[in-house]
Parts: C-alpha cells; sequence; structure tokens
C-alpha cells in the first residue's frame, strides 16, 4: 500500500466488465484499523449493483465486495479491540448512525438514524466519501464494524460468512431453529447451503427444495435429512403442514403461496431473496393457519460475531470456489448460470 492508494477491480460503468485500477483509502483515524485483504467472496448482490440492476443511484466506477477476510496490518491510535496479526472480517456494511433504537440494540443493519447503514460499497460514509468493497488488496474500516475470524476457519472459506453465513444465521437463530423444529431450506446456492450447514449444526431437521435434484448428493452431505425437487407437484401435497420454518433463498418469482402451504400452524417463511418482481401472497393462505410471510436482511455486529464464533465451535465454513481476480468477469457469468458449488472467492494476492 503505497500513499494510500491500493490496487482493485471496479465496474467503471453499468453492466461494463470488471478491470483492474487504483483506489484510495482514507488515513486511519483514531478508532480505525488497516486491513490486508486476504479474500473477498462474490454475493448477487455485487452483480446485482455493479449492473445496476437494482435502480438508479450506482456511484461508478464502484468496487464490489462485502464478503472481506483479512488480517489487520496496522491500527489507529484509540484502537482496542484489534492488534497487528489478528485475523478480521468486513461484512456488507462499515457504519452506521450508532444513535437510533435499532444501533443500540445491535441491528445495525436496519439502522434508522439519519446516516443509515452505510454500506461497504456503494455508499457514502460519515465523511462523504463513497465507499469501495473488498475486490481490492486493503480496506480501512471502524474497529467497531470488523469481525473476529476464529483461528479454526480457513481464512478463504471464511470470507462468504461475512455475507452468506449470517443472512441464513440470522433468522435461524430470531425463529429459534433448532432440536424439534423441522426447517426447509429452499434453494442450494451460495445462500442455502450454508442454510444446510447452520440448522443441521444447530439440531434442527432439515429439508432441502430445490428445482431438480441434481445437487441431492451435495445437499446431504451438508447436513439435509431429506432433498425434494419442487418440479414434481406432488411434493407440494406430500409435504403440506410440515415445517416450522421456511428460508427462500433464491431471488425468482415463485408461487408464494404453495410454498407457505408446507408449513405447519404458526409457521413462518422467510424471504431472503430478492427478485426484480414485486411477491404476491394470498391472505388466506396465512389467515388459515396463523401463518406469517417475513423477511430477513444479514445480521447486526454482536450477531454475526456470534455467528462466526459458532461457526468457528463447529467446524462450519462456505464450501468455495477460490479464483484469481482476472477470473471475476468470468465467475459473474458462472454465477448467473449456478455454475459455482458454492462460493467463488477471489485471492486477492493476484489483484
Amino acid at each position: 500500500m503505497t500513499h494510500n492508494t491500493v490496487a482493485a477491480y471496479a465496474a467503471p460503468a453499468p453492466k461494463a466488465p470488471l478491470e483492474r485500477t487504483e483506489i484510495p483509502r482514507r488515513e486511519l483515524g483514531a478508532h480505525d484499523i488497516l486491513i490486508d485483504i486476504k479474500f473477498a467472496g462474490i454475493c448477487h448482490s455485487d452483480i446485482h449493483t455493479a449492473r445496476a440492476e437494482w435502480g438508479e443511484g450506482g456511484h461508478f466506477p464502484i468496487v464490489p465486495g462485502h464478503e472481506i477476510a483479512g488480517v489487520v496490518a496496522e491500527v489507529g491510535p484509540g484502537v482496542t479491540r484489534y492488534a497487528p496479526g489478528d485475523r478480521v472480517g468486513v461484512g456488507c456494511f462499515v457504519d452506521s448512525c450508532r444513535e437510533c433504537d435499532n444501533c443500540r440494540a445491535g441491528l445495525q443493519q436496519y439502522c434508522t438514524g439519519e446516516l443509515g447503514m452505510v454500506g461497504t460499497y456503494n455508499a457514502t460514509g460519515r465523511d462523504g466519501q463513497v465507499t469501495q468493497g473488498g475486490y481490492s488488496t486493503h480496506i480501512v474500516v471502524d474497529e467497531n464494524y470488523a469481525l473476529r475470524v476464529p483461528d479454526g476457519i480457513p481464512l478463504d472459506a471464511a470470507a462468504p460468512l461475512l455475507c452468506a453465513g449470517i443472512t441464513l444465521y440470522s433468522p435461524l437463530a430470531h425463529w429459534q431453529a433448532g432440536p424439534g423444529k423441522k426447517v426447509a431450506v429452499v434453494g442450494l446456492g451460495g445462500l442455502g447451503h450454508m442454510g444446510v450447514k447452520l440448522a443441521h449444526a444447530m439440531g434442527a431437521e432439515v429439508t432441502v427444495l430445490s428445482q431438480s435434484l441434481r445437487k441431492k448428493d451435495d445437499g446431504l452431505r451438508l447436513g439435509a435429512d431429506h432433498y425434494h425437487a419442487t418440479s414434481d407437484p406432488a411434493i407440494f401435497e406430500e409435504l403440506a403442514g410440515t415445517f416450522d420454518l421456511i428460508l427462500n433463498t433464491v431471488s425468482a418469482d415463485l408461487d408464494l403461496d404453495a410454498y407457505l402451504g408446507l408449513l405447519r400452524t404458526g409457521g413462518t417463511l422467510v424471504q431472503l431473496g430478492a427478485p426484480e418482481n414485486p411477491l404476491s401472497v394470498s391472505p388466506f393462505a396465512l389467515i388459515a393457519a396463523r401463518k406469517s410471510f417475513a423477511g430477513s436482511m444479514i445480521g447486526g455486529i454482536r450477531e454475526t460475531q456470534e455467528m462466526l464464533d459458532f461457526c468457528g465451535e463447529h467446524g462450519i465454513a462456505s464450501e468455495i470456489e477460490l479464483i484469481r481476480a482476472d477470473q471475476i468477469n468470468e465467475a459473474y457469468e458462472r454465477v448467473l448460470a449456478s455454475d459455482v458449488r458454492y462460493r467463488f472467492v477471489i485471492d486477492t494476492a493476484t489483484i
């Protein structure tokens, strides 16, 4: 890192291929840490943002990446949580207002303050500068928004835990997945495979609901007790009234009423994927058996650390395919074709 300028891969314009560039990183403030990024996961959100698929507001050029794992290189004079050499991670946000009810409750992802949740990339920080993410060699973050990565988790396989891992852990913890609970995970991709591992480790009975049986062997290996193809309409009759909790990880337009029919009385269907079109739910699919349709987004700092510690205790990490930085554009196309098992991770030494 020279003169606060670091190498990175950025999308120069909407839908343009990512290319190597250099970006500035801020000087270390009193409570900042400089992280030598070792690995950065590729999340579907990165692709949506780089291709301006979530509407206007892209601050191009954009350096994506919010699944960051690395090592502390330097610390500011007021830092107490970390020291050089510590293994750390950064997830989907790098700041929040710190004062609203949600921030005070450790739910920074739902910050309602004026600053709001400051995304790790394509957001405006409290210094007025646009944030740039983890497809780079270094990043500077406030120590209060970094996470400690347990020694037992390899850094490359830890990176996707900072988004995919917490996105599944948070609803599983909130709706108390555990022994005696039946949990279904819709989709066995980058998110879904983490849901299977985590729900299994929590002691729940886990079912994967996927379009086909193509990944059945993987699903069972990862901890699923059952695996069904939703392309068979009979499955919705066979499994009616079965589950306490269903986690929908896919970003496609599904027949939500059909999935609500799989819930027990009082059960909850949680939406995690973000499809482009509005979702439709019949009121009677909810009213008839006191069912709930809910949403969940990542997790706060405290819960994300709890997730990492849980993964460390249970030997859980993401299933990854390690790539070079010059393979990012190819990896994006493969993500869109569902041709990855189950998360691409960039070796940032190749930037």
